[in-house]
């Protein structure tokens, strides 16, 4: 490999962040221990009743992540595999709970490759600590009361309240 060359590796890690959870966070901590550089990109989801906005999600991501001068917070409209050749990324991190995401993430893994095919699908499994965490079930627990700290850094418990919490 010649001096030239760069060697530094870049994956970028797609998800609707909607919201962010601790199980979202491990996953980067974790990403970061394998890659030199990591695009935690909000992506677009035409089929998902989204709670906050492209922008809200990026705020927050940017609000936990803005110390990490490894990790680049953003979002994208286009296909994943375009966003990931655009930036220089060979590698897409997904997160998998359960058999469920994976008999999807696997499908969806198979078409990007064909799209393009640089592109290499890592798979991480979820921490089982945060194996029931998932955003919708946090927004229900806010909309009926309790408390989601636990689930969530301090930034998006906050904003989870102000739009969801009864009064």
């Amino acid at each position: 490999m010649s001096e030239n060359e760069n060697t530094s590796s870049v994956a970028v890690f797609p998800a609707s962040f909607d919201p962010l959870t601790n199980g979202h966070l491990d996953l980067v901590h974790r990403a970061l221990e394998l890659f030199d550089q990591l695009y935690v990109a909000v992506a677009f989801n035409d089929t998902k009743n989204e709670t906050f906005s492209k922008q809200e999600r990026v705020e927050m991501l940017e609000a936990v992540f803005g110390s990490e001068p490894r990790v680049e917070v953003t979002a994208f409209e286009n296909l994943t595999v375009d966003f990931a050749k655009e930036i220089g990324a060979k590698v897409i991190i997904r997160g998998l709970r359960a058999m469920s995401d994976f008999e999807y993430e696997f499908e969806m893994a198979l078409m990007n490759k064909h799209l393009y095919p640089e592109i290499e699908t890592v798979f991480m499994m979820a921490n089982q600590k945060f194996l029931y965490i998932s955003s919708s079930r946090l927004k229900e627990l806010v909309r009926l009361g309790r408390a989601v700290d636990q689930f969530v850094p301090a930034v998006v418990a906050k904003e989870l309240h102000r739009k969801l919490a009864r009064d």
